[in-house]
């Protein structure tokens, strides 16, 4: 039987998130801003919960209809039979988003689903399951558009980004779907040098590693559609063994991370570690401003400090120029791809951009700048 679905993603990288989609048997795929809508059997729920870099969820659409007052919400949510896919024992929550909806309070629209699942479970079990708007076991998600409202039921529970492995974060840490998206978007490729010399707590570090040794993103964690009526074990087991049988063994990679300050470089080292991937990854604390290309061609990659992690933004306007000699003198044959939510760092690092690309770190909105570094040509 199809379902549908739908992937948010982190703004900007819908394409990378549509060809993983594709990748992984989806069909029927429609690209939005802020995600893709796909379908498939129920399973591919599982595939892309456990091998999808970029997706930020899985949402199952269970409903899809018209509305013009609450009312109409609630007797759509209520027809469903919730007793078919969930326990009344399980904790819910319910999370709303709208465009141009006509409704006067979203809060109440919320509180009417709320009321809609609770009442059904009432009328055949005599119980309701409990709100848990803090860890509940399953979240469902309501878009209100001006004339339909969508529902899903979340197949992932915790966002994807959260892959249970960076146990240890810096001041500004970078989603991870955020991060292998970024990597997906400069064209590197597992094999081919990467170095982050601002690496943190080793996001990028990681997402390469995993991506060489095709560890899928999912393979240490749960997700919410095992505590679904419609899970199938046998099939998940099945998958889960598929994917840990296509691992490759861990060896030294050449992808290399440096950082300034010690504490990241613990941080980093601490991540990698719990990964199983230190040995996978060469570390180093060094000055971005005194490191040199490990080999003759590569990408860097870097998540540039825009104020909150090394001071003030003036200072970082210094650091900048600085950037641009090191990038220019001493890793010509590279690609470099450096995010930054300063929108002015391109005219202090002086070098000419080939591509930018709008990208989103949670609300924060950055650029993404690729420098194609050249001898002789990039200097402004």
């Amino acid at each position: 039987m199809t379902e549908q679905f739908f992937s948010p993603c982190p703004r900007g990288l819908e394409i990378p998130l549509s060809e993983e989609l594709k990748a992984l048997g989806a069909e029927g795929i429609h690209i939005t801003e802020g995600g893709v809508h796909f379908s498939g059997p129920g399973s591919l729920s599982y595939r892309v919960n456990l091998h999808s870099r970029t997706a930020s969820r899985v949402l199952w659409r269970v409903a899809k209809a018209r509305y013009t007052t609450e009312q109409d919400i609630y007797d759509t949510v209520h027809a469903l039979p919730w007793k078919d896919w969930f326990d009344e024992s399980l904790t819910i929550r319910v999370n709303m988003a709208a465009i141009k909806c006509p409704l006067r309070s979203l809060d109440f629209a919320t509180l009417k689903i709320k009321d809609a699942i609770c009442d059904k479970f009432r009328e055949i079990t005599g119980e309701r399951p409990s709100v848990n708007t803090h860890a509940p076991d399953i979240r469902i998600h309501a878009f209100l558009d001006e004339l339909q409202m969508s529902l899903y039921v979340d197949t992932s529970g915790d966002a994807l980004f959260k892959r249970g492995v960076r146990q240890y974060t810096n001041i500004a840490p970078l989603r991870e779907n955020l991060a292998a998206g970024i990597l997906m978007l400069s064209g590197w490729k597992p094999g081919t040098p990467l170095l982050d010399p601002m690496c943190g707590s080793g996001t990028f570090l990681i997402e390469a590693a995993q991506m060489s040794l095709n560890i899928a993103p999912g393979i240490g964690r749960h997700f919410a559609f095992e505590k679904l009526h419609t899970f199938n074990e046998e099939k998940w087991q099945a998958m889960r063994a598929e994917a840990i049988a296509a691992q490759k063994p861990v060896t030294a990679l050449p992808v290399y991370g440096s950082d300034l300050y010690g504490e990241e470089l613990k941080a980093a080292r601490l991540n990698l570690e719990n990964a199983g991937l230190l040995e996978a990854v060469t570390l180093k604390q060094a000055n971005v401003l005194e490191i040199n290309a490990p080999a003759d061609h590569g990408v860097l990659v870097a998540n540039l400090p825009y104020g909150e992690r090394m001071g003030e933004l003036d200072e970082m306007r210094v650091l900048y120029p600085q950037l641009g000699d090191v990038l220019k003198q001493r890793f010509k044959g590279w690609n470099a791809y450096l995010l930054t939510a300063d929108l002015a760092m391109p005219k202090s690092i002086r070098l000419s951009v080939s591509r930018k690309t709008p990208l989103f770190n949670g609300a924060l909105e950055c650029r993404l700048f690729e420098y194609k570094i050249v001898a002789g040509s990039n200097r402004k």
